[in-house]
């Protein structure tokens, strides 16, 4: 066996049917990326890489929220082309509009000049039967000289309501002395009321040639002024009183003779129950009469309460100088049982102070058991809704209007000295 030197180098024994390559240094590096690949690419990929690499999330993660910020902007992307093409619909259909506004503002201005309007057609649509219609009835009894004035129902009355409805109720006075007023019940949200109410006035047959029966439809309002919708005016000397008239008749416009204004008045009525309390509020009047000489008044506020159709108690407000329009807000408490509520009225009646000289009644209204129309409705509602104030506008009659329907009897001079008469203090 031969030695070797430590120094030496062997060398392989090749064998004589092979072939020897020479010996080269190979790269460390896959040959495939300098070779094949964009420069440019491998370096965005290798910026991507590094930058993927120091976000301290699981690549599917990362992968995971470019899809969903690729999701929402496709949808920002379809919103923003749907409202575009919404835009454009909306722009075409107004277009179409006016087109055919155009189209009808042409036909009108041609189609009067050749045609003639039928005589049909111009009664239609008129003020006559825009405000409906009344059924009514009137029948007079000679031996006891009573004009009993039925109304019966009304039909397409005018809408005078945002809801293209209207709230009716009548009004039925006869002129010229309007000595007693009633009012019949308010029907809610409806054209076609069915009334079905009679009313009787006192009056000689020497006067009916020179009367006339009114009957008014007005829109109920709570806290507005109530809208006229229509009346009916019936000279009595042109009836035929040998039977009853029942007709319909269409509503005509109001006449401009109004009668007298005498304003407004708000007030609020609560009632207790258990502690037998009734809250009457008064708020504010409107549109009072001028009795001064310098066109303002001095006016102020009486409640009364009448049991039985007698003078029970009464407060008043304080006085507001110089001014048609009061506000006072004062409330005033009455010591009412529950079995008396039934058989109490309430007056309402607003005063002009004169230092010197006696004062004088501005207006007038009563509510209670035995009032009728919006006073009696007020009162209803006050009553079924216990513990809660319902406040309401009413519009104010003269004294005799009232007084004719509300015939008070006079105190018992007793009145004073039996308590069982006169009730709690006040």
């Amino acid at each position: 066996m031969p030695i070797i030197h430590p120094n030496t180098t062997t060398l392989p024994v090749m064998h004589p049917n092979t072939t020897t390559l020479p010996v080269t240094d190979y790269p460390t590096t896959s040959p495939y990326t300098n070779s094949t690949g964009n420069p440019f690419a491998v370096a965005a990929v290798d910026f991507i890489n590094n930058l993927l690499n120091k976000i301290p999330l699981p690549r599917w993660a990362i992968y995971a929220i470019f899809v969903v910020g690729a999701l929402l902007i496709l949808l920002c992307c379809l919103c923003i082309c749907v409202k575009c093409c919404c835009k454009g619909k909306k722009k075409k259909k107004k277009q179409q509009q006016k087109e055919n506004i155009n189209l009808k503002e042409e036909k009108k201005k041609t189609v009067p000049r050749q045609v003639q309007p039928d005589v049909a057609d111009v009664d239609y649509g008129s003020a006559k039967r825009q405000r409906g219609k009344l059924l009514y009835s009137l029948d007079y009894n000679a031996a006891q000289s009573e004009l009993t004035v039925g109304i019966k129902q009304a039909n397409n009355l005018k809408a005078m309501d945002l809801g293209g409805t209207s709230d009716p109720y009548v009004k039925v006075y006869i002129g010229p002395d309007k000595s007693k007023t009633f009012e019949t019940k308010v029907f809610k949200s409806t054209l076609s009321p069915v009334f079905n109410e009679q009313f009787t006035f006192q009056i000689a047959k020497s006067s009916l040639p020179k009367s006339t029966a009114v009957m008014k439809v007005f829109d109920f309002n709570r806290f507005s002024k109530h809208e006229i919708i229509g009346e009916i005016r019936v000279q009595l000397c042109n009836v035929d009183w040998n039977h009853v008239i029942e007709e319909w008749q269409d509503l005509a416009e109001p006449a401009k003779f109004e009668e007298e204004n005498l304003g407004e008045i708000c007030f609020s009525l609560r009632y207790v129950p258990t502690a037998a309390k009734l809250t009457v509020g008064i708020l504010e009047a409107k549109n009072l009469k001028s009795m001064d000489a310098g066109g303002t008044s001095d006016p102020y506020v009486k409640v009364q309460l009448a049991l039985d159709k007698r003078k029970w108690r009464k407060k008043k407000t304080s006085v507001k100088k110089k001014t048609l329009n009061p506000y006072y807000n004062e409330s005033f408490t009455f010591d009412v049982s529950f079995e008396q509520i039934q058989r109490v009225n309430l007056v309402i009646s607003v005063w002009d102070h004169d230092a010197l000289t006696r004062n004088d009644a501005m207006g007038k209204i009563f509510l209670g058991c035995d009032a009728a129309g919006n006073q009696l409705r007020h009162w209803a509602d006050m009553l079924s809704n216990p513990r809660r104030p319902v406040a309401q506008w009413h519009s104010l009659l003269t004294a005799e209007q009232v007084n004719s329907t509300l015939v008070l009897k006079r105190k018992l001079p007793l009145q004073n000295k039996l308590p069982f008469l006169s009730g709690p203090p006040t």
